[in-house]
């Protein structure tokens, strides 16, 4: 443990009020990166779920230090631990195209409530170095996910067209173009003004397919209306 954080383990006014100032500066470091992506839940939201779980753990201090009652510490904390995924579960939507979005805005919930956990227990330490470690997942290990997304060598499309011969002549295109596919499923729509159907499938590319040009393909084909990459 650092001894330039022992105050901050003490159980006094000002040890209560630096840890959760921590616990707002490590929301708010975490819910920024989120808001600058216009993620569902941002700068605000990040800081109230980590003051949150700050509170929870200093209540639960509280109890036992000055009320003298007879608890567990850590009941309180794990009830926030098993609460904020009703939380995180809100930010997750699965859209019509079935594309599964919110996981990661969900998952830095979770792990911003266990930072305000460590906060509220006065493990400062550990809360700044998770907070750390929780901006480089998020802003340098994003980039070496696209990078090898864009190296990979299969993709995923949601085409939407608007007759049985439009899907006729995607089809014939991407196997004209030696493009394998793997799966595939159409979706067709109901109840709207212009009805059309969409088709979402897999596909194994080689490496001297031109990617950009394929796509372009596909969207100057007849009866085709989007082309979206899942």
């Amino acid at each position: 443990m650092l001894a330039i954080f022992e105050p901050l383990r003490q159980f006094d006014l000002l040890a209560i009020a630096l840890r959760m100032v921590t616990a707002v500066i490590c929301g708010g470091v975490i819910g920024i990166e989120r808001a600058f992506k216009r993620r569902p839940a941002g700068f605000r939201t990040h800081i109230l779920i980590c003051l949150g779980a700050s509170m929870a753990t200093l209540t639960s201090q509280y109890l036992v230090f000055e009320m003298h009652y007879f608890t567990d510490l850590g009941r309180l904390g794990a009830q926030v631990v098993a609460g904020i995924g009703f939380i995180g579960a809100g930010s997750i939507i699965v859209t019509r195209r079935h594309r599964v979005k919110g996981l990661t805005t969900a998952a830095g919930l979770w792990t911003s409530a266990i930072v305000g956990l460590c906060c509220g227990a006065g493990y400062c330490e550990g809360a700044l170095l998770a907070t750390a470690l929780i901006l480089t997942a998020e802003l340098v290990f994003s980039k070496i996910e696209y990078r090898m997304l864009a190296a990979s060598h299969e993709a995923t499309l949601c085409v939407g067209f608007t007759s049985k011969n439009a899907l006729d002549r995607l089809i014939h295109y991407v196997r004209d173009v030696d493009v394998l596919i793997t799966d595939m499923t159409i979706h067709r729509s109901e109840g709207e003004d212009e009805p059309h159907s969409s088709v979402v499938f897999t596909m194994q590319m080689t490496r001297r397919l031109d990617y950009g040009k394929f796509l372009e393909g596909l969207v100057r084909l007849p009866g085709v209306i989007t082309v979206e990459e899942l």
